[in-house]
């Protein structure tokens, strides 16, 4: 570790500090017994009662009589006490929720233990079976706290501001300074200081305020509850928004791809992961286009149909009274009426309601005549797939996606469904998040960075980072140095 000496001045250790943590809202400096005594804290990290209580009350009661650090030992009722000289232990301490106590004229610090755990809760969206078992709470300086315990660097800024007229809601804005473009931070903080709003309270409105375009249905600004995904995220250049009360926090820029992506991929082997990613793009593909293909096929195109498939659809669809067209869309007006319900009911009623109610509504369909079994089961694999995407918002845009390909299915049939496709891709190609292309790295085509959204390789695939946020330390890991270790253990 590099050893910068601590200056006897009070005044010039807090400056080495502040210099060393220059963008931390949550770094706090009192000054004691006019200006002789000075303590250190990052408050989102320890515990406040365990500070009046055990350091401060006994400092205040002291009065300045105290010229060492051994008598200073001696009045604070706290076992894990450390004497250092060292500005990066100092830091590295500091940044585990310990106490900083300096004497002004003695090139010496006290370390003081009054660190605590932050609180998580067990993740309701995005759960994990491999990994971190912990979601964002709806405290401010707790979810700091979460990133801080993850990510104990003093290059991670946390930048405070402020929103919303009338509800003042405090967002702190977090990045790593030497990863983060400096232009997607300006970008971003320039967005929030020109919010004209009387409230912002959700995590949600706040994307749909700042996002670059508001009229898509895709959100160009990623809503996560897991704090090692913000983490993983952050040390890919990225820059996070955190609101006080709101367990979801936000992350920019990002892609189409994020969006497949799951905290869990990188705890899992590169070969497995691969194959489950490739599932979950194919699933979406698939709820998308499914329904829309058994339209056009049965409507315009019949004639592609294996002879045997077609005798059973034909079967399947004779007490039927209404088209393809007509038949998909009530039938997936049906899912997503239950999927609504099952989603507004308390959990176990829900849960209940969406399968009994799918069984039964369907199977009365079937006999009453109103559709077929194989409509059935394919709107019923198109709804599983959905499910598929780790992120929630965007498993209710794949859905909403089904129903204009299903009306161009039924108008044009597969020239429908072409200039359906066709149409989301440019007006993808047109989607930004802080400037950035949301279909990167296909577009513009960065070959190298498809490791990045659609693979997923090995981890040494991954010693530079990805060229999207145009991080200024590029390196993640030195692939040389790690070889040659990873030979001598041989």
């Amino acid at each position: 570790m590099e050893h910068t000496h601590l200056p006897a001045s009070l005044d010039a250790a807090v400056k080495q500090v502040k210099q060393a943590l220059p963008i931390s809202a949550d770094l706090v400096v009192r000054t004691l017994h006019k200006r002789r005594m000075g303590v250190l804290f990052v408050n989102t990290l320890l515990d406040t009662e365990l500070l009046q209580r055990a350091v401060l009350a006994p400092l205040q009661r002291l009065g300045g009589h105290a010229q060492t650090l051994q008598a200073l030992m001696e009045i604070i009722p706290i076992a894990s006490l450390k004497v250092t000289d060292n500005l990066q232990q100092t830091l590295e301490f500091l940044l585990r929720g310990w106490v900083y106590l300096h004497l002004d004229g003695i090139a010496q610090g006290l370390l003081i233990q009054t660190d605590q755990s932050p609180q998580g809760v067990i993740p309701e969206r995005e759960y994990a079976v491999i990994g971190q078992q912990t979601a964002f709470t709806e405290s401010l300086e707790n979810n700091v706290a979460l990133i801080r315990k993850l990510l104990p660097d003093t290059r991670l800024c946390n930048e405070s501001l402020t929103v919303g007229r009338r509800s003042k809601t405090r967002v702190s804005m977090l990045y790593i300074s030497d990863i983060a473009d400096e232009q997607n931070v300006i970008t971003l903080r320039q967005r929030m200081e020109d919010l004209e709003v009387d409230s912002v309270i959700a995590s949600s409105i706040l994307t749909q305020l700042i996002d670059d375009n508001s009229w898509t249905v895709f959100t160009q600004m990623l809503l996560t509850e897991r704090p090692d995904r913000v983490t993983y995220d952050l040390l890919e250049g990225k820059i996070a928004l955190l609101l006080d009360g709101n367990s979801l926090a936000i992350l920019a820029p990002c892609t189409l791809w994020d969006y497949m992506k799951t905290s869990e991929d990188y705890n899992t082997r590169w070969n497995l992961t691969m194959l489950i990613r490739a599932m979950r793009i194919v699933a979406m593909f698939g709820s998308t286009l499914m329904t829309a293909l058994y339209v056009a096929a049965l409507t315009y195109h019949y004639q592609v149909i294996p002879i045997n498939l077609l005798d059973s659809l034909i079967e399947s669809r004779l007490r039927v009274p209404f088209p393809p067209l007509y038949e998909a869309l009530l039938l997936e007006v049906i899912i997503e009426l239950l999927r609504e319900a099952g989603a507004r009911l308390p959990t176990k009623v829900g849960q209940t309601m969406g399968i009994v109610g799918g069984i039964v509504i369907g199977e009365a369909a079937v006999q009453a005549g109103f559709t077929s079994n194989i409509l059935i089961m394919l709107v019923a694999l198109g709804a599983l797939s959905s499910f598929t995407s780790p992120n929630y918002m965007f498993g209710i845009v794949i859905r909403l996606l089904r129903f204009p390909m299903i009306l161009l299915a039924g108008w044009l049939g597969g020239l429908g469904i072409l200039l359906g496709i066709a149409f989301l891709m440019l007006h993808l190609l047109r989607i930004t998040s802080l400037g950035h292309p949301f279909l990167w790295p296909m577009y513009p085509l960065r070959l190298r960075n498809w490791k990045e959204g659609l693979l997923r390789l090995r981890l040494p695939s991954y010693a530079k980072r990805s060229d999207f946020t145009r991080p200024e330390d590029a390196e993640r890991y030195s692939p040389a140095q790690a070889k040659q270790i990873h030979d001598i253990d041989e």
